[in-house]
């Protein structure tokens, strides 16, 4: 994978990429579907990974520098979350809080801590998460129901938001205006009358972000 991802280096590319990301990280200038596609290529005929298979690439892709190895590694983590267990829940952890930006956090969030939660009964983990002092791990908590649906716990979502509704940091005020933006596609009415009830505490952004599309 290093192999084929250093030989498809773009520094020209690169430079813009880490100039968007706010020169955050280092990349090595390759576009998302280029990384698909080299993605593709080295694990094709690989055997199904194991959970420390999985533990152990992304604890070798968050080693580098480059953000596209990260990518690599959700992209992983995310096609077989259904190998993973809640002994993986620690690694997630350190991959939220290691280098961490909402590029990665969130498709951890959403992809792999999210599906391990439903799979295995361990919202209580959330519980503890939620008040986090390190805003990605609060943000991990926020999102990690963002594709439910109607398997969407709405007490713990509501619960959840108005605890970090007071929250100063710009990306926890967002993360809750989308989790309720998106719960808003299957409850708008439960997303509203939230919103109001909550007027007070939440700030502007998150409620201009769950009310957007209703």
């Amino acid at each position: 994978m290093a192999r084929l991802f250093e030989a498809n280096r773009d520094p020209e590319r690169a430079a813009a990429m880490r100039g968007y990301m706010r020169d955050r990280f280092p990349f090595l200038g390759i576009m998302a579907p280029r990384q698909r596609a080299l993605a593709r290529e080295a694990t094709a005929g690989a055997p199904k990974p194991t959970e420390d298979d999985l533990r152990a690439l992304a604890t070798a892709c968050w080693a580098r520098a480059e953000r596209e190895y990260q990518y690599f590694a959700c992209d992983q983590l995310r096609r077989h979350v259904r190998v993973l267990t809640p002994a993986f829940l620690p690694t997630a952890r350190e991959l939220i809080t290691t280098k961490p930006w909402w590029d990665t956090v969130d498709a951890l969030a959403s992809r792999v801590v999210g599906p391990l939660v439903a799979a295995y009964g361990i919202a209580a983990a959330m519980d503890d998460w939620i008040g986090d002092d390190d805003i990605w791990v609060a943000r991990t908590a926020l999102l990690h129901q963002l594709f439910y649906k109607g398997r969407t716990d709405r007490e713990r979502l509501f619960g959840y938001c108005t605890r970090q509704a007071g929250h100063p940091d710009f990306f926890i005020r967002k993360a809750i205006g989308w989790a309720l933006r998106e719960y808003a596609k299957t409850d708008p009415e439960a997303v509203r009358a939230y919103v109001a009830a909550h007027v007070d505490q939440l700030s502007g952004l998150s409620r201009r972000e769950a009310l957007k599309n209703l």
